[in-house]
């Protein structure tokens, strides 16, 4: 039985990094275990190279983000952040390893990196760089603090039965939770909306300078004096403001000065609230099992969804390859490209006046969604627990299928964290 937790917070996680560890699963099932030094590229189908335009490495990383770490290493030796690679974030309040890329470094001298708090287990010459993606999983070690009823994990794994709702984590949404406000608005192509939403939201701010420069422009809307007394830590904001003192009626370029991949986060979120919706829904209607109508995947020899292998159900079962096996109902994350929607996810569009090809956004072009898919319920494999003698501190240990949040598993266990 799968159900959505919404009780108080029965513990407490990362109260510091090292109560939160992230090991990287690449493909072939091999874990980047913490602390172990690598003497050979742990990446299967892939021999050690002599020779290459690329280092492939292996970070690990404390109270560090993923893209703030490689920055400080391609700067280091005089490179750009379009040099460097990696096949997924992690958290920065945590202890974390993943293999990642960079261009034109030798590998000894990654091995030679002096960094406060990174470590490289291990560098090799690559002719191929990281891509987004290119893992299977990630291992998590978890320890809970101030656990109350810790008799609740062990009976929460058995309602669990290794499987979770998958849902997309509160910060695919963004701090001040207007994430989806803001992509529903460059979906419609409302860009002066949208780029108001961004400078002018003080939902979650807790700095007393940047709410009061959000309310003033918000009543003012004035572009040129807003850029004088925004606070400099708004960087993003204020590249926005510097744009329209310029050029006070062009929102969409001026959203263009925003990173791409901050304006697809926005973009993103509305197909992630499509998916979270009919995940509830099917939560709520105890949908836990395909009907001829879902598309599914079977599973892969390490008892991961196998996305390469999405089909109906109704096909599924009749393949003898895989009708023994129970399979992964898989949602769509809606795009201009998606080919079917079921009648959940119709329903969802239609009460969000939204169409599939609006995800094309002619208005900026580059932020256009092709559409994918995702597995609704997740597996959750080697699951663990050890709980001390006060039974007030525990450790979980599991393992995630790559894009799922160890932050939704652990809500079901926990509550709201």
């Amino acid at each position: 039985m799968i159900s959505i937790n919404k009780s108080k917070s029965l513990g407490k996680i990362k109260s510091k990094p090292e109560d939160f560890q992230v090991e990287e699963i690449e493909k072939g099932n091999i874990v980047l275990d913490i602390g172990k030094q690598f003497s050979d590229n742990p990446l299967l189908n892939q021999e050690s190279q002599k020779e290459g335009d690329f280092s492939v490495f292996i970070l690990q990383k404390t109270n560090w983000n993923t893209v703030q770490a490689l920055i400080k290493i391609a700067k280091i030796f005089r490179h750009g952040k379009k040099s460097v690679g990696f096949a997924g974030t992690k958290d920065r309040n945590a202890v974390s390893t993943q293999i990642c890329s960079i261009f034109k470094v030798n590998p000894s001298d990654l091995l030679n990196l002096h960094i406060k708090d990174i470590k490289i287990n291990g560098a090799w010459f690559s002719s191929t760089p990281i891509k987004m993606g290119d893992l299977l999983g990630n291992r998590f070690t978890v320890t809970i603090r101030d656990l109350k009823f810790a008799d609740n994990l062990e009976s929460t794994d058995k309602k669990l039965s290794g499987i979770f709702p998958n849902y997309y984590g509160d910060q695919r949404f963004g701090m001040h939770g207007d994430n989806f406000d803001i992509g529903f608005d460059i979906i419609k192509g409302d860009y002066e909306s949208a780029v108001m939403k961004f400078l002018t939201n003080t939902t979650n701010e807790t700095n007393e300078s940047a709410i009061y420069a959000r309310k003033r422009l918000l009543e003012e809307r004035d572009f040129k004096s807003a850029f004088d007394y925004y606070p400099k830590y708004l960087k993003y904001e204020k590249m926005i403001l510097e744009y329209l003192s310029k050029y006070p009626e062009n929102y969409a370029n001026s959203l263009r000065k925003l990173p791409r991949q901050l304006l697809l986060m926005f973009v993103h979120s509305v197909d992630s609230t499509i998916f979270n919706k009919e995940l509830e829904e099917r939560v709520k209607s105890n949908s836990l099992f395909p009907t001829d109508s879902d598309l599914v995947c079977p599973r892969d020899q390490f008892g991961y969804p196998d996305m390469e292998k999405i089909m109906a159900y109704k096909d599924y079962k009749s393949d003898k390859r895989y009708s023994e096996l129970n399979p992964f109902i898989v949602g769509n994350i809606v795009g201009y490209n998606t080919k079917i929607l079921n009648d959940v996810e119709t329903g969802i569009m239609e009460s969000l006046n939204l169409q599939k090809e609006e995800f094309k956004i002619e208005g900026i072009p580059e932020l256009a969604c092709n559409g994918n898919y995702r597995v609704l319920f997740a597996p959750y494999n080697g699951f663990s627990s050890s709980i001390n003698d006060n039974s007030d501190t525990a450790v979980l240990r599991f393992s995630l299928f790559s894009g799922s949040y160890a932050t939704v598993l652990l809500n079901e266990f926990l509550g709201n964290l």
